[in-house]
């Protein structure tokens, strides 16, 4: 397990969808998630601090969690299969530890509320982390992936459209 940190949200500029960025606390490796926008608004309400009259979804989840005896002690982005995310919210209660199986999105929608770490496992690493060239500023692609399959996949627009200065610009 690699712990991250979310890095920004963005919005890809081909097809409007966004996408959370999270980027690995100890090293330079990025992780795009494509999210939702209701999930990304709810990630971005809570990064930039602002309140709402009424807690949001993931407030509520927060609170029954807390309610119930339990703590969120991290969340686990742990797997990625034909371009979709797996992740895991870890909780404990009563000494014991439970994973939720939750979309990455919700999953880190509650570890910002609940100020849980973030992880991703290595694995999905290997398969999807990208890095910057600290010469072109461009992004490279994961350093798995096959020159055709990177046309196919989602990642072609967005490694195409992020840069090194754009990511400091972004961040939330």
């Amino acid at each position: 397990m690699v712990e991250m940190t979310i890095d920004s949200i963005r919005v890809s500029l081909t097809n409007y969808q966004r996408v959370v960025i999270l980027k690995e606390k100890a090293a330079e490796r990025y992780l795009p998630i494509w999210i939702g926008p209701a999930e990304a608004e709810a990630i971005a309400i809570k990064l930039q601090d602002v309140s709402v009259p009424r807690p949001l979804t993931h407030d509520l989840l927060r609170s029954v969690i807390t309610a119930l005896g339990a703590t969120v002690k991290s969340i686990l982005v742990n797997d990625l299969s034909n371009d979709t995310f797996y992740a895991k919210i870890v909780l404990e209660i009563d000494g014991k530890t439970l994973q939720i199986d939750s979309r990455p999105s919700d999953a880190m929608a509650l570890a910002i509320r609940a100020k849980a770490p973030i992880y991703a496992e290595e694995s999905v690493l290997d398969k999807a982390a990208i890095l910057m060239d600290k010469e072109t500023g461009k992004a490279l692609p994961p350093a798995k992936m096959k020159p055709d399959d990177l046309e196919k996949s989602p990642w072609a627009d967005l490694i195409e459209q992020l840069d090194l200065d754009d990511l400091d610009k972004g961040k939330k």
